[in-house]
Protein backbone atom coordinates (compact mmCIF):
# COMPACT_ATOMS: atom_id res chain seq x y z
CA UNK A 1 0.00 0.00 0.00
CA UNK A 2 2.20 2.61 1.44
CA UNK A 3 5.94 2.41 -0.39
CA UNK A 4 7.64 5.00 2.22
CA UNK A 5 10.15 7.14 1.84
CA UNK A 6 10.39 5.98 -2.17
CA UNK A 7 7.04 6.69 -3.07
CA UNK A 8 7.18 9.97 -1.43
CA UNK A 9 10.06 11.17 -3.60
CA UNK A 10 8.50 9.71 -6.36
CA UNK A 11 5.71 12.22 -5.93
CA UNK A 12 7.98 15.26 -4.92
CA UNK A 13 10.20 14.27 -8.28
CA UNK A 14 7.02 13.32 -10.34
CA UNK A 15 4.78 16.78 -9.33
CA UNK A 16 7.88 18.99 -11.39
CA UNK A 17 6.60 20.31 -14.69
CA UNK A 18 8.89 19.21 -17.63
CA UNK A 19 10.41 22.22 -17.81
CA UNK A 20 11.63 22.68 -14.09
CA UNK A 21 15.21 22.27 -13.14
CA UNK A 22 15.67 18.50 -12.79
CA UNK A 23 16.38 16.93 -9.78
CA UNK A 24 20.07 16.61 -8.92
CA UNK A 25 20.27 12.56 -9.71
CA UNK A 26 19.71 12.89 -13.52
CA UNK A 27 23.02 13.43 -14.53
CA UNK A 28 24.96 13.37 -17.52
CA UNK A 29 27.76 10.88 -16.92
CA UNK A 30 29.99 8.29 -18.66
CA UNK A 31 29.25 7.48 -22.04
CA UNK A 32 26.16 10.34 -22.09
CA UNK A 33 28.14 12.76 -20.86
CA UNK A 34 30.94 12.24 -23.34
CA UNK A 35 28.33 12.46 -26.48
CA UNK A 36 27.05 15.99 -24.36
CA UNK A 37 30.23 17.03 -24.26
CA UNK A 38 31.52 16.18 -27.94
CA UNK A 39 27.97 17.56 -28.93
CA UNK A 40 28.05 20.94 -27.11
CA UNK A 41 32.02 21.23 -28.79
CA UNK A 42 31.09 20.73 -32.17
CA UNK A 43 28.25 23.06 -31.55
CA UNK A 44 30.45 25.79 -30.23
CA UNK A 45 32.97 25.33 -33.47
CA UNK A 46 30.17 25.88 -35.57
CA UNK A 47 29.25 28.59 -33.83
CA UNK A 48 32.66 30.02 -33.59
CA UNK A 49 33.04 29.17 -37.04
CA UNK A 50 29.82 31.19 -38.63
CA UNK A 51 30.89 34.09 -36.52
CA UNK A 52 33.96 33.94 -38.74
CA UNK A 53 36.61 33.90 -35.95
CA UNK A 54 36.76 37.82 -35.86
CA UNK A 55 36.70 38.11 -32.03
CA UNK A 56 39.96 36.72 -29.96
CA UNK A 57 38.60 33.02 -28.33
CA UNK A 58 38.21 34.08 -24.66
CA UNK A 59 35.99 37.38 -25.00
CA UNK A 60 33.83 34.98 -28.13
CA UNK A 61 33.75 32.54 -25.00
CA UNK A 62 32.68 35.45 -22.82
CA UNK A 63 29.47 36.34 -25.72
CA UNK A 64 28.01 32.61 -25.57
CA UNK A 65 28.38 31.69 -22.10
CA UNK A 66 28.46 32.62 -18.17
CA UNK A 67 31.35 31.09 -17.32
CA UNK A 68 32.03 30.45 -13.68
CA UNK A 69 29.48 30.05 -10.55
CA UNK A 70 30.14 33.86 -9.59
CA UNK A 71 29.08 35.07 -12.99
CA UNK A 72 26.18 32.57 -13.65
CA UNK A 73 24.61 33.67 -10.21
CA UNK A 74 25.35 37.07 -11.29
CA UNK A 75 23.52 36.99 -14.45
CA UNK A 76 20.63 35.01 -13.12
CA UNK A 77 20.04 37.30 -10.56
CA UNK A 78 20.08 40.07 -13.13
CA UNK A 79 16.84 38.14 -14.39
CA UNK A 80 13.18 38.78 -13.28
CA UNK A 81 11.80 36.19 -11.36
CA UNK A 82 9.24 33.75 -13.40
CA UNK A 83 6.62 35.45 -11.99
CA UNK A 84 7.25 38.52 -14.42
CA UNK A 85 7.99 36.85 -17.07
CA UNK A 86 6.57 34.66 -19.85
CA UNK A 87 5.70 31.13 -19.64
CA UNK A 88 7.64 28.99 -21.94
CA UNK A 89 11.59 29.26 -20.90
CA UNK A 90 12.65 28.87 -24.50
CA UNK A 91 10.33 31.81 -25.64
CA UNK A 92 11.80 35.53 -25.04
CA UNK A 93 10.82 36.89 -21.94
CA UNK A 94 8.13 39.15 -22.05
CA UNK A 95 8.23 41.85 -19.11
CA UNK A 96 5.15 42.93 -17.30
CA UNK A 97 6.72 45.35 -14.91
CA UNK A 98 8.15 48.53 -15.63
CA UNK A 99 11.86 46.91 -14.90
CA UNK A 100 14.33 47.24 -18.18
CA UNK A 101 14.96 43.76 -19.70
CA UNK A 102 18.59 43.22 -19.00
CA UNK A 103 20.78 42.36 -21.83
CA UNK A 104 21.52 38.78 -21.34
CA UNK A 105 18.87 35.87 -20.78
CA UNK A 106 20.14 32.06 -19.92
CA UNK A 107 18.93 29.55 -21.70
CA UNK A 108 20.30 26.57 -19.89
CA UNK A 109 22.96 25.55 -17.18
CA UNK A 110 25.35 22.78 -16.64
CA UNK A 111 26.91 22.40 -13.18
CA UNK A 112 29.11 19.96 -12.19
CA UNK A 113 27.57 17.91 -9.53
CA UNK A 114 30.73 16.20 -8.12
CA UNK A 115 32.23 19.95 -7.40
CA UNK A 116 33.96 20.25 -4.15
CA UNK A 117 32.89 21.70 -1.81
CA UNK A 118 29.19 21.35 -2.78
CA UNK A 119 27.63 24.49 -1.32
CA UNK A 120 29.47 26.51 -4.22
CA UNK A 121 27.03 25.52 -6.38
CA UNK A 122 24.12 24.83 -4.14
CA UNK A 123 22.03 27.59 -5.03
CA UNK A 124 21.98 27.45 -8.08
CA UNK A 125 19.14 25.08 -9.08
CA UNK A 126 16.79 27.39 -7.29
CA UNK A 127 17.68 30.42 -8.43
CA UNK A 128 17.27 29.10 -11.99
CA UNK A 129 14.03 27.66 -10.98
CA UNK A 130 12.80 30.43 -10.19
CA UNK A 131 13.83 32.03 -13.60
CA UNK A 132 12.98 29.14 -15.17
CA UNK A 133 16.41 28.14 -16.47
CA UNK A 134 16.56 24.44 -17.28
CA UNK A 135 20.03 22.55 -15.00
CA UNK A 136 21.56 20.15 -16.54
CA UNK A 137 24.11 18.35 -14.43
CA UNK A 138 26.99 16.63 -14.86
CA UNK A 139 29.04 13.82 -12.98
CA UNK A 140 32.19 12.86 -13.64
CA UNK A 141 34.00 10.89 -10.92
CA UNK A 142 34.73 14.18 -9.20
CA UNK A 143 36.00 15.23 -12.36
CA UNK A 144 32.93 17.44 -13.66
CA UNK A 145 34.36 20.59 -13.62
CA UNK A 146 37.50 19.80 -15.67
CA UNK A 147 34.68 18.54 -18.26
CA UNK A 148 32.99 21.67 -18.45
CA UNK A 149 36.62 23.38 -18.21
CA UNK A 150 37.25 21.64 -21.88
CA UNK A 151 34.09 23.11 -23.19
CA UNK A 152 35.41 26.63 -22.57
CA UNK A 153 39.02 26.39 -22.68
CA UNK A 154 39.73 26.96 -19.01
CA UNK A 155 40.89 24.23 -16.47
CA UNK A 156 38.13 24.38 -14.70
CA UNK A 157 34.19 25.09 -14.21
CA UNK A 158 31.82 24.45 -12.02
CA UNK A 159 28.73 26.07 -13.65
CA UNK A 160 28.26 27.50 -17.16
CA UNK A 161 25.71 29.54 -18.56
CA UNK A 162 24.76 29.05 -22.05
CA UNK A 163 23.47 32.49 -23.28
CA UNK A 164 20.58 32.63 -25.15
CA UNK A 165 21.87 34.27 -28.58
CA UNK A 166 19.67 31.90 -30.91
CA UNK A 167 23.00 30.34 -32.84
CA UNK A 168 24.01 26.70 -33.33
CA UNK A 169 24.61 25.97 -29.67
CA UNK A 170 21.39 27.20 -28.42
CA UNK A 171 20.07 24.31 -31.43
CA UNK A 172 22.39 21.96 -29.64
CA UNK A 173 20.74 22.97 -26.28
CA UNK A 174 17.41 22.54 -26.98
CA UNK A 175 17.66 19.25 -28.48
CA UNK A 176 19.46 18.68 -25.22
CA UNK A 177 16.77 20.03 -23.60
CA UNK A 178 14.07 18.66 -25.08
CA UNK A 179 15.24 15.05 -26.45
CA UNK A 180 16.92 14.04 -23.19
CA UNK A 181 19.01 10.94 -24.65
CA UNK A 182 22.00 12.51 -27.65
CA UNK A 183 22.45 10.40 -31.20
CA UNK A 184 25.86 11.66 -31.91
CA UNK A 185 25.51 10.69 -35.86
CA UNK A 186 22.17 12.21 -36.04
CA UNK A 187 23.12 15.60 -34.72
CA UNK A 188 26.56 15.58 -36.29
CA UNK A 189 24.46 15.30 -39.34
CA UNK A 190 22.44 18.35 -39.14
CA UNK A 191 25.31 20.26 -38.09
CA UNK A 192 27.17 19.67 -41.10
CA UNK A 193 24.00 20.86 -42.69
CA UNK A 194 25.21 24.35 -41.50
CA UNK A 195 27.86 26.22 -43.00
CA UNK A 196 30.78 25.43 -40.83
CA UNK A 197 32.95 22.76 -39.81
CA UNK A 198 32.52 19.34 -40.62
CA UNK A 199 31.57 16.29 -37.72
CA UNK A 200 34.13 13.76 -37.43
Amino acid sequence: MHGGKNAAKKLVDGSNPPSSVPQEHEYYEGERLARLVKLIQRGIESARVLDGDTLPEKIWFKQQFSIGVNDVTRVLERMAPSAEVGNSPQEPHVFFSSRKAPSVQLQAILIAADCNPRSLTKHLPSLALSRKVPVIFVKDKKGGSLRLGELVKLKTAMAIGIKAKGGAINQIAEKILQGGEINLETECATLSEMPSVPCQ
